[in-house]
């Protein structure tokens, strides 16, 4: 068994292939690679940038798909054991823009241990500080200053998560990719990925 990949398809979507061979799509909404047949389908909340489910064409028959309503209920944040995967629900939301009770982020945990945190649309949360002692492998900081928190916000947020490998993503309303903003995300192990471009998970 290798190791699994991560495609950056753009703005706030993401697509992972688990060391089985099990894929993953987060937020679906931007970019190109949605042809792979999905396992899981993953939603942190209901606005249209995040919830293009109709671009996965094609589901196997035992494609589960999580959303906040699934992951957040009566205020309790929800575990899911896949057996090739633990999904666990975290908090996500700020003020006007997105409500923390109907927006979640999530930590992936791969079977080969491999740890994943995807932010969401969000600005600080309580639980971020808590991140820390997960030794997470990547994180994924949302950053695009208008709707969710800025540069410098997601930078001071990365600080507090010390994940070993820290992404900036969802920087700019209306774009897949932004290098120049990306630039500005400051993080230990700051790793940049463009979109349609794809990481072994390491």
């Amino acid at each position: 068994m290798g190791s699994g990949v991560l495609l950056y398809q753009g703005h706030g979507s993401l697509r992972i292939t688990t060391p089985e061979g099990k894929v993953i799509y987060i937020d679906p909404y931007a970019g190109e690679g949605y042809d792979v047949p999905a396992d899981l389908i993953l939603v942190t909340h209901p606005h249209p940038d995040h919830t293009a489910i109709e671009l996965i064409k094609i589901q196997n028959p035992d494609c589960a798909i999580i959303t906040h309503e699934e992951a957040l209920v009566n205020g309790e944040y929800k575990v899911f054991d896949l057996n090739y995967m633990t999904v666990e629900a975290v908090q996500a939301g700020n003020n006007p823009n997105h409500d923390i009770n109907v927006c979640v982020g999530y930590v992936l945990t791969l079977s080969d241990k491999k740890s994943i945190y995807i932010s969401g649309d969000t600005s600080t949360t309580e639980q971020m500080a808590t991140l820390a002692q997960r030794n997470l492998d990547y994180a994924f900081f949302c950053c695009d200053g208008r709707f969710n928190m800025d540069m410098e916000e997601a930078s001071a947020c990365a600080a507090l998560v010390q994940a070993k490998n820290s992404i900036p993503y969802h920087m700019a309303p209306g774009e897949l990719f932004n290098r120049e903003r990306a630039e500005l995300f400051k993080a230990e192990g700051r790793l940049i990925v463009a979109d349609g471009e794809e990481i072994v998970i390491k």
